[in-house]
């Protein structure tokens, strides 16, 4: 993750065998601070919220991230975690905050 131009942040997966193919820009609103768009297909074509602007939202104020947060970060659950009711798909807040992530 890297500080691009104000309000642009850029995540790069580093799962992939081309790391550069998978770099998106999540942009963030200059005055508010909040997460406005990411440049993946995920958002351009669902307008969804994405791993990429969750990553964003997840940066600590140092600058560091954790991708894979330890197994008792999982067991809890969000406040407004409204996950029931929904087919077993998560929902946002549980996204959010990794607790469960999206399907495929």
């Amino acid at each position: 993750m890297s500080i691009g131009a104000p309000g642009l942040v850029d995540v790069t997966n580093e799962n992939h065998d081309n790391p550069a193919d998978y770099q998106y820009t999540v942009s963030i609103d200059n005055v508010t601070n909040d997460l406005m768009a990411c440049t993946c297909p995920h958002h351009v074509h669902r307008n969804a919220y994405c791993k990429h602007m969750t990553a964003v939202e997840n940066v600590t104020d140092d600058g560091t991230f954790n991708a894979f947060p330890s197994e008792d970060d999982d067991d809890t659950e969000p406040e407004d975690c409204d996950c029931d009711g929904l087919g077993g798909f998560p929902c946002w807040p549980c996204v959010r905050t990794g607790r469960k992530d999206l399907p495929n």
